[in-house]
């Protein structure tokens, strides 16, 4: 079966306001989270993993994403050192159904007050069609 990842972020990923590399470590943070958003990876694990960086430029790398409540930090007394979590409306899923279930699971924890609402841009216009866009690689 194949996996199903979340349109939400996605799709709008060219509108986030994250630099390029936190862009790659979002991607990074996909492939490596499990379905429904658990991140299994420990910061320290994720440093030397993704190219060999230090704790401190992974932090870096992830206080954007934090920011925008694409990450979550799980509350203090559920946590077991740096231990991170996607967003379910950023997440990957095993079906289209456990998405939607997913989905409808957090608008009403998001509604409650129990999970906080993605921070995304106001979409305003999509990307132009027509033409070559001017696509660069990340650093």
């Amino acid at each position: 079966m194949a996996e199903v990842m979340s349109p939400l972020v996605g799709e709008r990923i060219w509108a986030l306001p994250i630099s390029g590399s936190a862009v790659k470590f979002l991607q990074y943070l996909l492939y490596r989270s499990e379905f429904g958003g658990h991140i299994p990876v420990k910061q320290k694990d994720m440093a030397r993993e993704y190219h060999q960086k230090t704790p401190q430029a992974i932090s870096a790398l992830m206080a954007p994403l934090c920011d925008l409540k694409i990450v979550l930090r799980p509350r203090s007394e559920e946590r077991n050192g740096n231990s991170y979590r996607l967003h379910p409306l950023a997440a990957k899923y095993e079906s289209h159904e456990e998405m939607e279930a997913a989905f409808r699971q957090a608008l009403r924890d998001i509604k409650a007050g129990d999970l906080p609402n993605l921070q995304l841009p106001a979409y305003v216009i999509a990307p132009p069609m027509e033409g070559r866009p001017n696509l660069q690689v990340a650093v």
